[in-house]
């Protein structure tokens, strides 16, 4: 790894793919989540397959929206990933701009009403989301803002969240 623990030859190596051929920019991600009829199991849990293996994570609903708490609620993973996201084009992008990082720190946050879920508004679900970025770098201020515009702008996280995404939805019958 070099810089910031990122793999910059492997980054330019994939951008100079792509400017060869556009169609290598494309990637589709897929998770199978299952339900868990045992009690004594957290609700749901999905095998992440990687390119060094795979990752079996496990979520259950919170008390308050008919689960135990027995593990992290699919909020707090959708949180993890925005964070985790931001965090690695926030590292990628410093890092193509030469840019060395100390340290950071990414916290993502949202507002929610549950009213709408239960059945009793219409209200949105959500009310707002919030990412807090704490670096510590040797750049300047202006140098680190444009490390974090140019992150707002690349980040698939944010792209899912301030931009409308066609989403088809399929019921099939158990195989």
């Amino acid at each position: 790894m070099g810089m910031n623990n990122i793999n910059l030859e492997g980054m330019k190596s994939f951008a100079e793919e792509v400017k060869q051929d556009l169609a290598k920019s494309k990637r589709i991600k897929k998770i199978e989540c299952s339900w868990n009829f045992d009690e004594r199991k957290p609700q749901m849990a999905a095998k992440l397959q990687h390119p060094k293996g795979e990752t079996t994570v496990h979520s259950d609903l919170a008390p308050f929206m008919g689960g135990t708490g027995s593990a992290p609620d699919p909020i707090q993973y959708c949180l993890f990933g925005l964070a985790c996201c931001f965090a690695g084009t926030f590292m990628s992008t410093a890092t193509t701009m030469g840019i060395k990082v100390e340290s950071l720190k990414v916290s993502a946050e949202n507002s929610l009403d549950f009213s709408k879920t239960v059945g009793l508004t219409k209200n949105p679900i959500t009310e707002k989301v919030k990412i807090v970025v704490e670096v510590k770098s040797g750049a300047t201020q202006e140098q680190l803002k444009d490390v974090e515009k140019l992150s707002r702008e690349r980040c698939p996280g944010v792209y899912c969240l301030v931009n409308p995404i066609p989403l088809e939805l399929e019921l099939v019958p158990a195989r």
